[in-house]
């Protein structure tokens, strides 16, 4: 089986852990385009000397010295980056199951738009700021996609306000001094996706775990969460008013326009408090 994943940080590189000591995952392509800093140690499985490092290349060692027989490819480029689109919609193409574990909402947007489109199911880890819980979602090709998920969960469910600082682009901002969840909390919600994934990996698009997306609370906090420890399941529809993955009408299959997918993004985003 072929997974695909972008993102090897703090919480990715769990679950590429965790879901790769299964045998019958044999190739990972990884798509991770940072470099291992300082302010990464405290949260991540790499040692302190690794800093300076490419995420990628450590992740690909990692994983090798544990599955010595698993193929490893490691993509160092941003997901969104155009000239890499080629390469990015093959490995879509070749892959079985995808795993999202970017921490920023246009990359979330653009892998569920490159996961639909090669029709491949793929799941997402998603921690609070904070460390006050953390969401777990799954996907297939016809079912629900990211701006519905998300868009639904921002109406029913108000979480933390604090925007998450974004350690996935390399040289850009990166508020070093911001730790948005302890590790301990990083690695519960990774563990909880590693197991959804290994339930697609599994059963793949036959995978019916009862929910669209679990919430799973680790504090209370007033005006959040009433419990600590509470898991919450939410079935999510299909929204027939996404303008994102929509159904064409059955007398004329057409494909959104550039004009419409940015509206929709807008919109999704506009939602999610990011526009």
């Amino acid at each position: 089986m072929h997974l695909l994943q972008v993102g090897a940080g703090s919480g990715g590189m769990p679950v590429l852990d965790m879901v790769c000591r299964d045998a019958r995952v044999d190739i990972v392509t990884l798509i991770e385009p940072d470099v291992y800093k300082a302010h990464n140690v405290e949260r991540h499985l790499f040692p302190s000397s690794a800093v300076g490092r490419s995420k990628g290349q450590l992740a690909e060692e990692w994983l090798k010295a544990r599955r010595p027989d698993l193929e490893v490819r490691v993509f160092a480029y941003n997901m969104l980056d155009a000239a890499a689109q080629a390469d990015i919609e093959e490995a879509a193409a070749q892959a079985d199951i995808g795993v999202c574990a970017a921490d920023n909402e246009p990359a979330k947007f653009h892998f569920d738009a490159l996961m639909r489109r090669a029709r491949k199911p793929w799941t997402l880890g998603e921690v609070l700021s904070g460390g006050i819980g953390g969401f777990v979602h799954w996907f297939v090709p016809d079912g629900p996609c990211y701006g519905c998920v998300a868009s639904h969960l921002q109406r029913e469910v108000k979480v933390a306000e604090e925007k998450l600082p974004d350690y996935s682009q390399p040289g850009g901002p990166a508020p070093e001094v911001t730790i948005p969840a302890g590790k301990a909390s990083i690695q519960t919600i990774a563990s909880l996706h590693a197991l959804v994934t290994l339930g697609l990996v599994e059963h793949g698009q036959a995978y019916q775990p009862g929910f669209t997306s679990l919430l799973f609370t680790m504090q209370r906090v007033a005006d959040i969460f009433d419990e600590a420890f509470r898991p919450y399941r939410f079935r999510i529809p299909r929204s027939q008013t996404c303008l994102i993955c929509r159904e064409s009408s059955a007398s004329s299959a057409r494909q959104l326009t550039a004009e419409e997918v940015d509206v929709a993004l807008d919109q999704a985003l506009a939602r999610l408090g990011d526009a």
